[in-house]
């Protein structure tokens, strides 16, 4: 993958993460505040607790940090796929973010 395919790929991530915190929002009581400064994207919860979903370009990577750790994830030429092994990155981030808003969200 070229550092642009790269960038493409990843900026798509971060505009459908974007997209469904807006639908979230419209459609549940999650109250999820979304925070993007240019690679990187912080969801607050109401509890105050947060998700940090940052690029990390060298490496071609998007990294994910919740309350259940800190995550990994490659692109297998279809999925963004965590490195050790959790899934892939929708599911994990719905997984997650359910976890932490108490309610059942779906990202994909």
């Amino acid at each position: 993958m070229t550092d642009l395919e790269y960038l493409e790929a990843a900026e798509q991530v971060l505009r459908r993460i974007e997209a469904a915190c807006d639908r979230i929002n419209d459609d549940t009581d999650a109250d999820i505040d979304n925070q993007r400064v240019g690679g990187m994207i912080t969801l607050v919860f109401p509890n105050q607790s947060q998700i940090v979903i940052n690029l990390q370009k060298p490496l071609h990577e998007i990294w994910m940090a919740a309350r259940a750790g800190g995550f990994h994830y490659k692109f297998d030429g279809s999925q963004w796929q965590d490195t050790k092994g959790h899934g892939e990155f929708f599911a994990h981030l719905s997984r997650c973010a359910s976890e932490q808003a108490g309610l059942a969200l779906e990202f994909a």
